[in-house]
């Protein structure tokens, strides 16, 4: 069933050992979403280059960024669109990841990996038949307020019907500019009754991580996205666990995010050491993970297709490390590292510079990573059962 969320999800920022450099190992983003956004500089001593990762390049096709940004001012100088000059040039170079973004776009991906978005609190989705449909509302936020609930139909938009529309043409109206305050009128129906509301977008919270206890005392814990805070919420959340209580650390899904939070998540399970390395034009680096995580709890993670990128990186360290059992199917296979470049006209290239690999030097990008036991529909129950095994359930 085909699904959007007026907010975005995803990015990364880096944990690194003695440089500086915000690495950003980012999925595919949900149909909702607009990719990109110039990640904000860190400084530690010294400042390193500002890097992007994690958009599986299917070819090792690179691009000259002095190239690209004489091709967009050439363009801007004959009144053309200096975006649509570089999108060119990106396309014919064989970077098949590498894209281009406006202002905009940037802004509101960095809004979401801070874990913030602006909108109205409600997910849309495609049911049958039956047309669009609201499939979540967020607590607190303006359609809550406004009386929409899960199963309400979708109408129009701002007097635009939403029937012969994309769930992510949906989505996108639903946003409209990004500006907290601003308006967007809603036709709901439920069951025989009709209305329209006005609502107001807001400045709201996303809830990436979700930790529940089930009947047997496990800890499940899912992390949809690797936003900002998402590791310590994971961290947080093994610590305060009782003693022996096994883990099934949900990744399933999971479209990437900011490194730093990944490599976090990864302290929560391992006592330092290292988590991935990666090239950046040649020059091999690394990530690692803090000391003091429990290296002693049962820990099952379950994977899937929809595994990527910075989940991907922290699925690699914990299996390379022998410190979880993985279970589910292959993931995406996202592995690639990408620098942004701001173009003449304010719009920002980013594009592939190098790859990473798991802590025993296997290569992710275009591979995914093999589960240690594969399985289907049933791969929670087998997760459990495994759990189970390592005396971490009933």
């Amino acid at each position: 069933m085909p699904a959007g969320t007026d907010h975005l999800c995803i990015r990364p920022r880096g944990v690194l050992r003695g440089a500086v450099l915000t690495l950003v190992f980012t999925g595919v983003l949900a149909t909702a979403a607009a990719t990109g956004s110039l990640p904000r500089q860190e400084s530690a001593g010294r400042t390193g280059a500002t890097l992007r990762a994690g958009e599986a390049a299917r070819s090792s096709g690179t691009v000259d960024s002095a190239a690209l940004n004489r091709a967009a001012a050439d363009a801007m100088a004959d009144g053309k669109s200096g975006k649509q000059a570089a999108e060119e040039f990106v396309s014919r170079s064989g970077d098949r990841w590498g894209a281009v973004y406006d202002k905009r776009e940037y802004a509101e991906f960095e809004q979401a990996l801070d874990g913030t978005y602006t909108g109205v609190g409600l997910s849309a989705g495609r049911v049958g038949e039956s047309g669009v449909r609201v499939t979540r509302v967020q607590r607190g936020g303006p359609a809550e307020r406004a009386g929409l609930r899960a199963g309400d139909r979708l109408v129009a938009v701002d007097g635009r019907p939403v029937d012969g529309l994309s769930v992510s043409e949906v989505v996108a109206l639903l946003r409209g500019d990004g500006v907290p305050g601003s308006t967007v009128a809603l036709r709901v129906e439920r069951g025989r009754a009709a209305w329209t509301r006005t609502l107001h977008r807001a400045r709201l919270a996303t809830d990436p991580v979700t930790v529940r206890r089930l009947g047997d005392g496990t800890l499940m814990i899912r992390v949809a996205a690797f936003t900002k805070g998402a590791g310590t919420r994971v961290r947080d959340a093994v610590r305060a666990a009782p003693a022996g209580a096994g883990v099934l650390l949900d990744l399933r899904g999971n479209s990437g995010g900011l490194v730093a939070e990944a490599a976090v998540a990864a302290s929560a399970f391992l006592d330092g050491g290292l988590v991935a390395t990666y090239d950046v034009k040649g020059e091999q680096r690394a990530v690692y993970a803090e000391g003091g995580g429990d290296t002693a709890r049962p820990l099952v993670a379950l994977i899937d297709g929809g595994t990527m990128s910075a989940a991907e990186l922290l699925t690699g360290a914990l299996q390379d490390r022998g410190r979880a059992v993985t279970v589910g199917s292959r993931t995406f296979g996202k592995g690639s590292v990408q620098m942004p470049s701001a173009l003449p006209d304010g719009s920002v290239a980013e594009l592939t510079v190098g790859h990473y690999r798991t802590p025993a030097g296997h290569a992710v990008d275009g591979r995914g990573i093999t589960p240690d036991l594969t399985a289907g529909e049933r791969a929670e129950e087998r997760a459990k059962t495994v759990l189970s095994g390592l005396g971490g359930g009933s």
